[in-house]
């Protein structure tokens, strides 16, 4: 009999401790994707993050996960610094592609 409560991730907030240090750091040495950090960064919050506890605008527990389990195959995995700052990179090369073709979304 499988065990479906383990395999579902928490709704709660998301990444640990352990993942936050490891992205904030990854960005604090690259005032270059400072910037591209906050848009990415805002684009994980939720919409109304204040409404509900903790009160701080944290990613999404469910979002988080799934991308944790898209890039490395598990929800609890803790991202590595040069991941970051290659996802970063890219969407910073992105963003620029979509203003020069006149698209802001």
């Amino acid at each position: 009999m499988r065990n479906d409560a383990a395999a579902k991730p928490s709704p709660g907030p998301g990444p640990r401790a352990g993942a936050r240090s490891v992205v904030v750091w990854a960005v604090l040495v690259r005032p270059d994707l400072w910037w591209t950090a906050l848009c990415a960064f805002r684009r994980l919050v939720p919409a109304g993050w204040w409404r509900a506890g903790p009160h701080l605008p944290l990613p999404d527990g469910r979002l988080w996960a799934f991308r944790m389990v898209t890039a490395y195959g598990n929800p609890d995995a803790v991202p590595r610094a040069p991941d970051v700052i290659s996802y970063l990179e890219w969407c910073r090369s992105t963003a620029r592609s979509r203003l020069a073709n006149g698209r802001r979304s």
